[in-house]
């Protein structure tokens, strides 16, 4: 049976900054610490951690929403992807980020702490950096 979470966080940003830095590779990379290569197309692919996670665009929302086909090499070979669901909700002060992560294989880890650490945690030194230069 396949698994599903949903985290938030507030990111000190704009929407459509923190959803252009999700979709740019340099941007990526900045905001999470590692190398990305990433695609801002319709079914584009992306990859990032040095290739621990991989997949490709289904669906984009300019500044609102990111739909991504997503799976990391935890995952069996014959484990279907998972998805990712990405909103981007402007607040005072930034950004509300909710990621609802879906059909996750019931054998992984709990990816909420991945998420967590990182990317939201690195994101928001990041940004909150990004706002004192």
């Amino acid at each position: 049976m396949a698994n599903q979470l949903t985290v938030s966080a507030a990111i000190p940003a704009k929407p459509r900054e923190v959803y252009d830095a999700w979709l740019s590779s340099k941007g990526h990379a900045l905001m999470t610490g590692s190398p990305a290569k990433v695609s801002a197309r319709p079914s584009g692919a992306f990859t990032a951690w040095d290739g621990y996670i991989k997949g490709k665009n289904l669906k984009l929302v300019p500044g609102r929403r990111i739909v991504q086909q997503w799976r990391s090499t935890d995952f069996a070979d014959d484990d279907d992807d998972s998805q990712i669901d990405v909103t981007f909700e402007a607040t005072r002060g930034g950004t509300k980020l909710t990621l609802r992560h879906t059909n996750l294989p019931a054998n992984q880890p709990d990816y909420r702490f991945g998420w967590r650490d990182c990317y939201f945690n690195p994101m928001k030194k990041y940004f909150a950096a990004a706002k004192t230069t």
